[in-house]
Order: structure tokens, then sequence, then C-alpha cells
């Protein structure tokens, strides 16, 4: 079955530009030799903060006294192909919309044999890190992401 945000398979995958290469630790697989299901999010987030630095939103998120900050409102994982300890997959990441103060973002995971091992989307909002409210994005911050699409 296919996830509600996946549109048109072939198109969705073919608008990833950014990937990310991770090794399955043996830390990350449970008893039965596979990939543990919560690591998928782990390695999301790290696509996700490569893939920001990329297009240069970390800077400013990660100085010493950030007032804005990027934190995650939902996070959902479609697990399609089994993975094992040692397999090399290629995490993806793209932006998929651009909201007020939000990006909604699309993962998608290979192995090497280029098969799809899972898929996911997730928003992550800008906040006030003294408020809690969200921030809206410039103009200059959306051009950035526009840019790096």
């Amino acid at each position: 079955m296919k996830p509600s945000y996946i549109e048109n398979s072939q198109q969705w995958e073919e608008e990833f530009q950014f990937f990310v290469e991770v090794t399955v630790r043996f830390s990350e697989t449970d008893m039965f030799g596979h990939l543990n299901n919560t690591v998928p999010f782990a390695y999301f987030e790290y696509a996700r903060i490569e893939y920001l630095k990329s297009i240069g939103f970390m800077n400013e998120w990660t100085s010493r006294e950030p007032e804005l900050i990027p934190v995650v409102a939902d996070l959902h994982c479609d697990y399609v192909k089994q993975v094992f300890f040692d397999e090399k997959l290629r995490v993806f990441v793209k932006t998929a919309r651009i909201g007020k103060s939000s990006l909604d973002l699309h993962y998608l995971a290979k192995n090497e044999n280029n098969e799809t091992c899972f898929t996911g989307r997730g928003t992550i909002v800008q906040i006030n890190k003294g408020t809690g409210k969200a921030v809206p994005l410039t103009e200059v911050e959306k051009e950035k992401i526009l840019l790096g699409k």
C-alpha cells in the first residue's frame, strides 16, 4: 500500500537530490538481525540536519545563543523492506512543502540494489526559543529552501 504523501511514486523519487550514506551498525539491529524499527528516525534526523546545513539553515539555528530553533512537529515512517546489519543505505531528504513557519520534509532510504527500504515524512517548525511560539520563515529563508530543493 502506497503512503498517502506519495501520489506518483516515480515522480516523487525523481525529485530527491540530497542524500547521506549510512551503514547499519550491529547495535542498530534486533535479536532477529534486522534494523530496529526506531532507527530510521535517527537516520531521518541525520539526513535532515545534513540537508539543512547544505542549504544554509543550520548556521543560524546552531549559533551560541539562537533565538530561533527548529522543532520536529511530527515524524512518520513507512517500512517497505527489511534491512540487516552492515547494509549500506542512501537516505534521501527533500522539502515537499514550505509553510508559513514550517517545512514538510520527505525521506527515502534505498539499499545498494537501489531498492526502497523505507520512506517517511515529517514537519519541522521554526519557533522562538523563549516563547515557544512559531516564527514565520523569512523570504530569504524560503529562497534558500527553494534553491536547495
